[in-house]
């Protein structure tokens, strides 16, 4: 019942993690890494090391929040579309630079 209205990353997980607590942490940690690719690709600018532990602090706490609502909604899916979408922003972005072009 539940399985059905589950996105499709995430029922993927829960289907093929052996109980259904490491398959919450895989789907925490899967969400924390692409939070923080999509930081670091589109946000991120030189910061202390205080201030990076602060950011990255609130980063986890809000993963938290992200990895329930990834239940029901697309979540892991919106990330990896935003982080794909940086990549190649940045890898064009790096070509002009250098003055070719693809």
């Amino acid at each position: 019942m539940v399985f059905g209205r589950m996105s499709a990353i995430s029922r993927f997980i829960y289907e093929q993690m052996p109980n259904f607590d490491v398959a919450g942490y895989v789907l925490f940690f899967i969400i924390f890494a692409l939070s923080v690719l999509v930081y670091k690709l589109g946000f991120a600018k030189r910061l202390p090391l205080r201030q990076n532990i602060v950011i990255y602090l609130f980063l986890f706490i809000g993963c938290l929040v992200l990895t329930f609502l990834a239940f029901f909604l697309p979540i892991v899916e919106g990330l990896m579309v935003a982080a794909l979408i940086l990549i190649i922003y940045k890898v064009r972005m790096r070509l002009e630079k250098r003055g070719t072009t693809a």
